[in-house]
């Protein structure tokens, strides 16, 4: 059943009149083959503030910040630069304007040192045109740093940097330009709350600059935070905006979603079946020390902890991602050598991995073809043809099953929304119908409609007696989630809650235990 037309407003400023927008976006028109993204959107961005853009994943705010940056051409409307009406065919003519973007999926060269990715297609020149000043271009980048108060050597190549620290990178680059609007896509997805607190620092030194700032984010406790307005877009359409000082959550995803979200129940623990897997002194280095659990069918086990903590490395050593120095793991009672994913697979384990567009998808392939291609070999016919009948039914079956907004199955994996990309590593999975799935950041990036789906989606696959690892940085996922919860630090398991007593205070207190110690 279609849902009901929403009904369209005007955006409606937070300010005086007299205060013009940086820039504005007009009836914005966008399709793309099979899809009508973006029908008469309109927004506004006033100098100094942050303006908060929400929505589901799909509902069209990348698409319009895309155009806002020169990345896309609008089929219709019109978008004006303080007041005066402007073309932006490229991203290089939006940085000319002012317009900066921090895309959520970082876009550096790791090859490359910070200083080099920060100035690169503008490096500072010697006297000699042809030869790069790489010292003022390490002195320009330390005047970025030392603006944003983090600690990053402009020298040190990008590749060997955490992922943390390649996004202040990224923000970084962003800043150098001098913009007069920023548009931050998700900043804060691989950032600690040190580094979150350091960000945001930096965000209020650029509004008492003048600077205007689109966020976009699922984190409904940052737009409390540091938004002056908030506008909900759905379906590719605008819906409204509204004051942040004052409008409850709870309206924002009612705007957002337009549907009531209701919570799927927990099922009792009394109702696990046998032990499915085992893992006993597991090492690797400094990131997995003497790590021992168990896992029971129908069960979900949550792993907690800070970032850095190990969970990540426990998953991919138990998948065969990453080689172990010790320990022994035991899959369904047998004691197994796991070396390679394929070994994993073959046992029946599944890694849906938290970096999901190096690990989890092809994007250039279809939707169908990476959601099939774990199980590739059973639609091999004869003559080893693929059988296209039963791979379109089943990756089918599946888009409908996950909600998997697509126009059909052969749509490249790229042209999707994170979130629907994530949809369909999950789908992969579920089709090679592995028994014992690990589920890494399984909601990262993904609006709060489709992290409502995906929870009862796990709670459903518990049920049927899958047993689940859900390794998640937010809190009330995992307190939301897990019948169990193992909680680590650095690189050490350091505690055990039941999940219906477990509490955030609890899980954190275990989280730092060894730095306590350490102090």
């Amino acid at each position: 059943m279609s849902r009901p037309e929403p009904k369209s407003e005007k955006p409606a400023p937070a300010r005086a009149m007299e205060v013009r927008p940086v820039i504005e976006a007009r009836d914005i028109e966008k399709s793309f083959p099979g899809v009508h993204a973006l029908r008469k959107v309109s927004f506004d961005l006033l100098p100094g503030e942050v303006h908060a853009l929400m929505g589901e994943n799909g509902a069209g705010k990348s698409t319009l910040m895309k155009i806002l940056t020169g990345v896309y051409q609008p089929d219709g409307g019109e978008i004006l630069v303080d007041g005066k009406p402007v073309t932006i065919p490229n991203p290089r003519a939006a940085q000319d304007l002012g317009i900066s973007i921090i895309h959520q999926e970082l876009n550096l060269m790791n090859h490359l040192t910070a200083a080099q990715n920060i100035f690169i297609g503008r490096e500072p020149r010697k006297r000699f045109r042809w030869l790069v000043d790489n010292d003022k271009a390490n002195a320009d980048a330390q005047a970025v740093f030392d603006r944003m108060k983090v600690d990053i050597d402009p020298a040190a190549e990008v590749g060997d940097m955490t992922v943390a620290r390649q996004q202040l990178v990224e923000i970084a680059k962003a800043l150098s330009f001098n913009s007069k609007v920023l548009v931050m896509d998700e900043p804060t997805s691989a950032l600690n709350e040190k580094e979150v607190e350091h960000l945001f620092g930096v965000i209020a030194d650029l509004k008492r600059h003048g600077v205007g700032i689109v966020y976009i984010t699922h984190k409904m406790d940052e737009v409390k935070r540091i938004a002056d307005r908030i506008t909900v877009m759905r379906d590719g359409q605008y819906i409204a905006t509204l004051p942040a000082e004052g409008t409850s959550m709870a309206k924002i995803i009612s705007l957002m979603v337009g549907r009531e979200l209701t919570d799927a129940t927990r099922e009792d623990a009394a109702n696990h079946g046998e032990e499915v897997l085992r893992v006993e002194g597991l090492n690797r280095g400094k990131h997995i020390r003497n790590v021992s659990f168990s896992l029971k069918q129908g069960e979900i086990l949550g792993f907690a902890g800070l970032m850095g903590a190990g969970r990540t490395e426990v998953a991919r050593a138990i998948f065969g991602a990453d080689p172990i120095e010790s320990g022994e793991i035991w899959v369904h009672g047998k004691k197994r050598k796991i070396k390679t994913p394929t070994d994993a697979v073959r046992l029946g384990l599944a890694y849906l991995s938290e970096d999901r567009k190096r690990f989890g998808i092809v994007t250039r392939m279809s939707v169908r073809d990476n959601i099939t291609l774990p199980s590739w070999s059973r639609y091999l016919g004869a003559r080893l043809w693929m059988k296209d009948k039963a791979l379109n039914k089943d990756a089918s079956s599946y888009v409908a099953t996950l909600k998997v907004k697509t126009p059909h199955v052969h749509q490249e994996t790229r042209l999707l929304s994170g979130g629907n990309q994530q949809k369909v590593v999950i789908a992969k999975w579920l089709l090679r119908d592995c028994d014992i799935l690990f589920f890494d950041e399984p909601t990262r990036g993904i609006d709060v409609g489709a992290k409502a789906e995906i929870y009862k989606l796990l709670q459903s696959l518990a049920a049927q007696g899958k047993a689940i690892v859900v390794i998640s940085s937010e809190l009330p996922e995992v307190l939301r989630l897990s019948h169990r919860v193992v909680v680590m630090c650095e690189g050490r398991i350091t505690g055990e809650l039941d999940g219906k007593t477990a509490t955030q205070e609890a899980i954190m207190h275990l989280a730092t235990e060894r730095q306590v110690k350490a102090a």
